[in-house]
């Protein structure tokens, strides 16, 4: 098959608390063409998660296996889970024209990009600031003083990888958010790549870390 007959890959990666979860689900649940790649997972289900839509929730043992028989296209540890995108059902989605969305972190695109002859465009989405980031990651986490010390601390670390990404897209507003990647998608799908404004992004990078 050529190329073109196949679906595109585009991950979205993010500091936790930024909203790549929310973003992923917004152009699924618009565009009817995207599928997105549901992750396997160590950790506890949330409350209103379920398994096999948000997640697939496994033991360490199964991961363990899953590793073993190289079933992943990628796989990391985050905060002391193991989150994994299996092969199978991806190239499955890819041949029947689909495009996938990714919703993982640096660890797994830096293996995603890895792997020859994937069509991949990457985002990494930014807060407008550390408060926002900050009052996003208590709303999520009530009561969960430790658990948000512990993603904030992280911050730093995360960030340092918007370099390794085609795109830096800010998510001050959602909906603008949502509207600037859609845009961009709807360019790389005609083969199109935008230019962005690396000396804005570098400044805005430095106020968030700084």
């Amino acid at each position: 098959m050529e190329r073109n007959s196949y679906g595109k890959m585009f991950v979205l990666s993010s500091p936790s608390g930024v909203g790549k979860t929310t973003l992923t689900k917004k152009i699924a649940d618009n565009n009817s063409n995207f599928n997105i790649s549901i992750s396997h997972t160590t950790r506890k289900p949330r409350p209103n998660e379920i398994d096999g839509k948000d997640y697939h929730f496994v033991d360490k043992k199964k991961f363990d296996l899953l590793i073993k028989n190289n079933d992943f296209f990628e796989y990391a540890k985050i905060f002391d889970n193991y989150y994994g995108t299996l092969k199978a059902p991806v190239l499955k989605l890819l041949s029947q024209k689909k495009d996938v969305l990714f919703d993982i972190d640096w660890q797994g695109t830096q293996q995603l990009k890895n792997i020859k002859n994937l069509a991949l465009v990457t985002f990494f989405i930014l807060p407008p600031n550390m408060r926002t980031l900050k009052n996003r990651l208590l709303k999520r986490h009530q009561g969960q003083e430790k658990l948000i010390q512990q993603r904030m601390r992280k911050f730093n670390e995360e960030v340092s990888h918007w370099k390794d990404y085609n795109y830096i897209v800010i998510n001050d507003d959602l909906e603008i958010c949502y509207k600037k990647i859609l845009d961009i998608i709807v360019s790389e799908k005609e083969g199109i790549s935008q230019k962005q404004d690396l000396s804005g992004i570098v400044s805005k990078v430095n106020k968030l870390v700084s």
